[in-house]
């Protein structure tokens, strides 16, 4: 399963949500939703937004965790 680690990324930046949000363009609901984990899609653009705000790679957001247990939708 897919873990995102947005939340580590924004506290090592000292950086909240809602100032994530205005530089990237997305709504704070969109991202809450990706930080919790709960998002079924995140696009190509947002994820190179996300990047470039935090100043990391995709690998720094997303991690593939074979422990973790596979949603029941899936």
């Amino acid at each position: 399963m897919i873990r995102v680690n947005l939340d580590v990324m924004l506290a090592r930046r000292k950086m909240r949500l809602g100032e994530l949000a205005d530089t990237v363009g997305v709504s704070i609901q969109n991202l809450s939703i990706l930080k919790t984990g709960k998002a079924r899609a995140v696009r190509f653009s947002t994820l190179n937004a996300l990047c470039a705000a935090l100043d990391c790679q995709p690998g720094d957001i997303l991690e593939f965790d074979a422990t973790m247990p596979q949603a029941e939708d899936d």
